[in-house]
């Protein structure tokens, strides 16, 4: 069962008291200060001067309306005209009032592909806003609070929702980063493995490797490297769920002797290491931690030490706006999260460590597939779900979650990469083998709720 009474009920004041306190988004700021029939008339206006691809706007009269032409092409239907609202707050209006029902798609992930082919065309205007809205965020932020305390809460409201949350999403692996898919017909299963066996590959993990991973997920990846290389593992974890069922597979395959489990956070890590891992976990430290966590990584290898980062990347030119917003995904499923732009990541090495890049290999489009298949996992348990207590509206939200996630990695506006870093005494491999698979298109799946 669900750890969080949040997912237990319907109860406006439990959801409230464990998810977020704000306001409806879609009736807060801006969207609180005009009328419905105004607010409609501006984002028409807006949505006129779309760039790129074409919207089909269904009314809740059911009248309808074209907006923009070609591909990609996505279509909303509102069930209330709180969703012209809505739309002035951007990701957070429309998320919340999704949650809520107030409208939906014939085809989310396509939906949210028209929205990120847009997005960085307002990116500019955005920008212009930074002075009235990076105050605002900083006090928020000292409202939240910072730390290691603050870090395992984050991680908690997203990682501890019920380890059969999961399960039912996941492969078998619980692998919850970008697979590798040798081919797009893989199953999720396989794909997952292979990334695993590439990031072994990139190491050149052997039985005499010491090596860390910061974050440890439910266990996959130490577990695949110290079966399948003989080295030993130490891996760490915040998240009091993951820790237990880690522990527990890892005393059912008998390998206690090389995997060390902790539940430390980044920064109380002590040692010395020749290879480091973390897959898709450096989203979680925010970009106020990007430097200290970039820095603490150098500090813990060996001089002739290499770490396999693997980075889910904003694009640069909407960097500087995304880490100073409230988002649908920063609110109502990753609290505390920012994705980092590759710029942002670049330049924290240079400035803050000793390490440099060795190797750069993309896997943008294998996390189209990825997170197009989690989809699927979840929308094909969707009874099974309610079952076991994920209301109507936390299954709505990750509905949502994971068409963004999908769109956005599919028009590029999110990308995923695998960088090899090294220390200035370590020497790559000669070859690393790279992913044959280029794009993916988006839409075509299992259709929203």
């Amino acid at each position: 069962m669900p750890d969080k009474p949040f997912f237990k009920t319907d109860s406006e004041a439990e959801l409230g008291a464990t998810a977020h306190t704000q306001p409806r988004s879609y009736d807060s700021g801006l969207a609180a200060r005009v009328s419905p029939a105004l607010a409609r008339q501006l984002v028409s206006q807006a949505l006129a001067r779309m760039p790129h691809g074409e919207l089909h706007v269904i009314a809740p009269d059911g009248s309808e309306r074209q907006f923009g032409s070609g591909e990609p092409s996505g279509t909303i239907e509102l069930h209330d005209e709180r969703v012209w609202n809505a739309f002035l707050n951007g990701s957070l209006g429309l998320g919340g009032a999704y949650a809520d029902g107030l409208w939906d798609s014939p085809d989310l992930p396509a939906l949210a592909g028209v929205g990120a082919a847009n997005i960085g065309v307002f990116d500019h205007v955005r920008e212009r806003l930074l002075p009235l809205t990076r105050p605002l965020e900083a006090l928020r932020t000292l409202r939240r609070g910072r730390g290691a305390e603050r870090a395992r809460a984050d991680i908690a409201a997203h990682y501890d929702l019920g380890n059969d949350l999961f399960e039912l999403m996941l492969d078998p692996t619980l692998t919850y980063s970008s697979a590798f898919f040798p081919e797009p017909e893989a199953e999720l299963e396989q794909a997952q493995l292979a990334k695993l066996e590439l990031v072994c590959e990139k190491l050149e993990l052997g039985p005499d490797d010491k090596v860390l991973e910061i974050g440890s997920g439910w266990g996959s990846f130490a577990l695949y490297a110290a079966r399948t290389r003989g080295c030993h593992v130490t891996t760490t974890t915040i998240s009091e769920n993951q820790y237990e069922y880690a522990a527990a597979k890892v005393a059912k395959a008998g390998l206690q002797d090389r995997i060390t489990l902790l539940k430390d956070d980044y920064r109380a890590l002590r040692g010395s290491f020749r290879k480091l891992v973390s897959l898709e976990m450096i989203e979680a430290v925010g970009w106020r931690g990007l430097s200290t966590f970039l820095r603490t990584c150098a500090g813990l290898l060996t001089p002739d030490g290499a770490m396999l980062l693997q980075v889910i990347t904003m694009d640069d030119r909407g960097y500087p706006v995304e880490k100073a917003s409230r988002t649908f995904t920063t609110e109502y499923v990753f609290p505390g999260g920012s994705l980092p732009s590759l710029a942002a990541v670049g330049g924290a090495l240079a400035r803050y460590t000793d390490l440099a890049i060795r190797d750069v290999q993309e896997l943008t489009a294998h996390y189209v597939l990825t997170v197009r298949r989690w989809r699927e996992r979840f929308l094909a348990n969707v009874e099974e779900l309610e079952r076991r207590g994920y209301d109507e509206r936390f299954r709505r939200i990750w509905l949502l979650y994971l068409a963004f996630a999908e769109g956005g990695f599919a028009q590029q506006r999110t990308g995923d990469f695998q960088l090899l870093l090294g220390k200035p005494r370590y020497r790559p491999p000669s070859l690393i083998r790279h992913a044959p698979l280029t794009s993916v298109p988006v839409g075509g799946g299992a259709a929203g709720a």
